[in-house]
């Protein structure tokens, strides 16, 4: 599949149930029947809907599939379905394609949000009023508890998101989503992500697709006991984000309109001028983009390493991981550099040039570690990011007057290339 299409809109189906709620799952025969058990008691007992739990078993090796068919078997209206291949965006859209709900909804298994916000997830879309709905923990009237990490992350992963694509919702993350079901139709067929990116994806097409989204502020309970692993989930995420950018910034995903035209900004203008300014400004706001991108993959990866290694070195080895997708990613997408000619080069200088920023943020935690002893690690990240700000603005002007030049294609932009993007990851070893 080489880019994404807009199919048609499929025939309406016959509506089954009012609402459908997943539960996707994988390795849960724990909080598996507990929490399928409180979640069929509110349904019935409070909610005005008509409603199915379906429990998406996504390759799971312990007991999670026969607990499915044990609760399938004991509760109405319980269904059980099993897909071999791991991973929760697969699930869902396996599920959602075939049912026969007016509404899909889906909700993680440990029930972290309070399930009174279903009704307000839900009551939006059956009226009409609404056709995408989305639990929100960084929204004003949201009640969190969780740790610092995780809060650091999620604020940082949905600024990325504002920055590099444009997004307007708050919150892409939250387990506790939900779809009309003509809408789901059309674009099901268009995500390529099966796993923790398909929520992103799917809301990032809803939105270019000029389609409502409702946001719910919920009362969310961080999981303790969550099997979520944080460093292959963010690079997943980083390359899903460029995946998508690059797709959108080409036109090789082309998104149906289904409701209002997308707010002002997040589709490209015709006819934009191209002068020596304007490609300033364009690959100036790339780059941004990028360092943006970087800058959240290595606060990520120094939270990460910062535990079991010191802060300088910490810090030295975030900063030379993302040093190299940093190079990668400003000759492809800023520069429009493309095949592996002086590639080389192009990384030598590159990581030069990051010595600058390695010097100016060993710097600056020398200096806080001199004025305190004993730095928070809210104080060191903060120091590290105002470090790694003044670094980008010497780093942009390196990579436009010395680390790519010679390559004959400064003065292009990435879309004047012909050569089409194919819908995949991109290669970082250009």
């Amino acid at each position: 599949m080489s880019s994404y299409s807009a199919p048609s809109p499929p025939a309406p189906r016959p509506v089954g149930v009012q609402a459908e709620i997943v539960i996707p799952v994988r390795n849960e025969e724990r909080d598996l029947a507990p929490s399928v058990r409180r979640l069929h008691a509110y349904l019935h007992d409070q909610f005005p809907f008509t409603t199915r739990i379906t429990i998406a078993d996504n390759g799971s090796t312990d007991g999670t599939w026969p607990e499915a068919l044990a609760l399938e078997a004991s509760l109405e209206p319980v269904r059980a379905v099993r897909i071999s291949r791991p991973g929760r965006g697969g699930a869902l859209r396996t599920v959602w394609s075939q049912s026969d709900a007016a509404v899909l909804a889906y909700m993680d298994v440990d029930l972290s949000t309070d399930l009174n916000a279903l009704l307000p997830l839900l009551a939006p879309l059956l009226s009409g009023h609404s056709d995408v709905a989305i639990g929100t923990r960084l929204a004003r009237g949201a009640r969190v508890i969780r740790g610092p990490r995780r809060e650091i992350i999620s604020r940082c992963y949905n600024l990325l998101l504002h920055v590099t694509l444009g997004t307007g919702f708050s919150d892409a993350q939250c387990g506790f989503k939900a779809i009309r079901a003509d809408k789901a139709r059309v674009l099901l067929p268009l995500t390529a992500d099966i796993g923790w990116f398909f929520d992103t994806e799917l809301l990032v097409l809803a939105e270019r697709a000029g389609l409502r989204i409702h946001e719910v502020p919920v009362d969310w309970i961080d999981d303790a006991d969550s099997r979520v692993k944080v460093i292959s989930t963010a690079v997943a995420d980083l390359r899903g984000i460029v995946r998508m950018g690059t797709g959108l910034a080409r036109g090789t995903i082309t998104v149906p309109v289904l409701g209002d035209p997308s707010p002002r900004g997040l589709r490209p203008q015709p006819g934009q001028p191209r002068s020596r300014y304007g490609l300033l400004i364009s690959q100036l706001a790339r780059f941004i983009a990028v360092g943006v991108t970087c800058t959240v993959a290595y606060i990520l990866i120094y939270l990460l390493l910062r535990g079991a290694l010191g802060a300088q070195a910490a810090n030295a080895l975030s900063l030379l991981i993302t040093a190299v997708a940093n190079t990668a990613l400003n000759r492809r997408l800023t520069f429009g550099i493309r095949g592996r000619a002086h590639a080389a080069r192009h990384q030598l200088r590159g990581l030069i040039a990051f010595g600058i920023g390695l010097a100016l943020t060993s710097g600056a935690l020398a200096a806080l570690h001199l004025a305190s002893p004993r730095p928070s690690r809210a104080a060191e990240v903060t120091v590290l990011v105002l470090a790694n700000l003044v670094a980008t603005v010497v780093r942009f002007g390196l990579y436009r007057s010395w680390v790519f030049r010679g390559s004959g294609l400064l003065g292009r932009r990435p879309a004047d290339h012909p050569k089409p993007v194919k819908h995949q990851l991109l290669d970082l070893s250009e």
